[in-house]
């Protein structure tokens, strides 16, 4: 027996739904088809779907013709699914470039005499104005060097990034290159970064560190130069831009917070 009450309204039949579904956008569709199995089969029709589904994701629904037994439905789902998930933004950074020591050592390999030996929080470095993963300092704490102006020597380069906790560090470069002494000059070292562990395979990173140096010099110092400025930062070499500052640290946390 039927437990309905007499005075309670009839469910609607099967054609008063389907007339009633060409009615509703994507969004309302998939509302109705959770109140019952009947609603669901009849809002999940291919013939209801279909105009949706090639209006919106043409590409997709042309995989009805070499797979028809998947419903558009189906298709509209996956490519709404897909669309929403290619818009979403990355997550917010698990921290800042506060919580940053970077530590930068340069070291002459003739005689061990250090040009620049840093450590310092990343929020006392002098950030780039549009958000970029590059920062200077001045390394005027230096004394100068007692090679000839102009000397071109073999230079050894470290910089490590720490977490102000103690907890982790990752060595962003360790790197030995050339330099000449002279002012006005630049050095200019890069060194690819590793891929993230999450992201298997042999292709390369597509990033590099990046560090610079540039020398002065005093005329009553004898036409002795010194390290005048470093820049470091993190560069994309697919387009030769600085990654911000955001995908810098979400780069960092692979390392620093591995899983």
């Amino acid at each position: 027996m039927s437990n309905r009450s007499p005075n309670s309204p009839s469910p609607p039949q099967w054609e008063v739904l389907a007339l009633l579904a060409h009615h509703l956008d994507p969004k309302s569709l998939g509302l109705a088809s959770c109140v019952s199995k009947s609603w669901h089969t009849c809002m999940a029709s291919d013939h209801i779907w279909q105009p949706f589904c090639t209006s919106h994701y043409p590409s997709l629904s042309n995989l009805k013709i070499t797979h028809p037994l998947v419903s558009y439905h189906r298709l509209y789902a996956m490519a709404y699914v897909a669309a929403k998930l290619r818009a979403r933004g990355p997550s917010d950074p698990r921290f800042s470039i506060d919580s940053l020591i970077f530590d930068i050592h340069i070291l002459g390999t003739k005689d061990n005499h250090p040009l620049v030996k840093i450590a310092k929080p990343g929020n006392e470095f002098c950030y780039d104005h549009n958000g970029l993963f590059r920062f200077d300092f001045g390394a005027n704490d230096y004394g100068f060097l007692s090679s000839v102006n102009g000397l071109l020597e073999d230079v050894r380069i470290t910089w490590n990034v720490v977490l102000k906790d103690w907890s982790a560090a990752f060595t962003m470069m360790d790197y030995e290159g050339k330099v000449r002494y002279s002012p006005g000059s630049k050095g200019w070292f890069s060194q690819e970064l590793p891929r993230p562990r999450c992201c298997s395979g042999d292709s390369t990173s597509g990033i590099v560190a990046d560090l610079k140096m540039e020398f002065c010099s005093e005329k009553d110092c004898g036409g002795k130069v010194r390290v005048d400025k470093v820049s470091v930062g993190i560069l994309n070499v697919v387009d030769w831009r600085y990654v911000i500052v955001e995908d810098g640290i979400r780069y960092l946390q692979h390392f620093l917070f591995p899983c």
